[in-house]
């Protein structure tokens, strides 16, 4: 079994207020917390650095946990959740990131699984093929590459693997894949991850993946199930979702 954590800040660089924005007539962070809710996980939590998130969560019956505003990415406010709660070492945690409204059930499902099923691993996350030439070279989708056993090797905001023949980027981009930002780590890696400082290419590419690479984590990589929903980074991300989740809903209901 596994635990689930959402971080949520309210901060955001970019969507500042982020978790409460309303998407297709519910706060952003609702839609998140019902999706981990549809999962098996023996626990939801949603760690926030801000009161307004802690009552907007007691308002549709989250739990939550007020953490410090000093972290430096969701890893980090997700270890002191497991700090606080006193899980063990061994213990499976998902981090269900709090701008991920679309993300299916059956993903958070799946990376639980590949870390469960792979115990020389720390992390497991997810990738799928990167569909054209814009998301090959849009910063805000990061792309990942691997070693033949599926361990990550890199990942970053620039199209990676760089086709040097540019006959390479006709039509689908063969081989690139688009990481999906969702997490499973054990407690001992989350507690090591934490006790590290952020590494200069985490700083360089805001990406907190990195650290782990850096300082010698394993970080085995499964191919999605299926494409989730858009995350939500920026106003016009925030436009796509609610066009996505409105059209969800009305088929639910039809």
């Amino acid at each position: 079994m596994y635990r689930i954590v959402i971080p949520a800040r309210y901060g955001s660089t970019r969507l500042p207020g982020k978790p409460l924005l309303e998407i297709a007539g519910k706060p952003m962070l609702q839609w998140v917390y019902e999706r981990a809710a549809d999962c098996l996980a023996e626990e939801v939590v949603i760690a926030t650095d801000d009161e307004r998130i802690m009552q907007l969560a007691a308002g549709f019956g989250a739990s939550a946990v007020l953490t410090s505003r000093d972290h430096a990415s969701g890893t980090d406010r997700i270890a002191e959740v497991a700090a606080l709660r006193g899980w063990t070492d061994e213990m499976v945690v998902v981090n269900l990131q709090g701008d991920e409204p679309g993300m299916p059930a059956e993903l958070i499902e799946q990376v639980a699984g590949l870390l469960l099923e792979q115990p020389h691993a720390d992390l497991a996350t997810l990738a799928a093929p990167v569909r054209d030439r814009d998301e090959y070279f849009d910063p805000n989708a990061v792309k990942v590459v691997t070693d033949h056993d599926g361990r990550a090797l890199y990942f970053s905001r620039a199209p990676i693997p760089w086709y040097r023949d540019p006959a390479g980027l006709d039509g689908p981009v063969i081989g690139a894949r688009r990481h999906l930002g969702l997490y499973a780590y054990r407690v001992s890696a989350l507690r090591r991850l934490a006790a590290f400082p952020p590494s200069p290419l985490e700083r360089a590419e805001q990406l907190e993946q990195l650290r782990a690479l850096a300082y010698g984590l394993c970080i085995v990589v499964g191919e999605a199930s299926r494409r989730p929903g858009p995350d939500v980074n920026t106003a016009d991300d925030l436009l796509r979702a609610a066009a996505v989740l409105a059209s969800t809903s009305r088929m639910a209901c039809d």
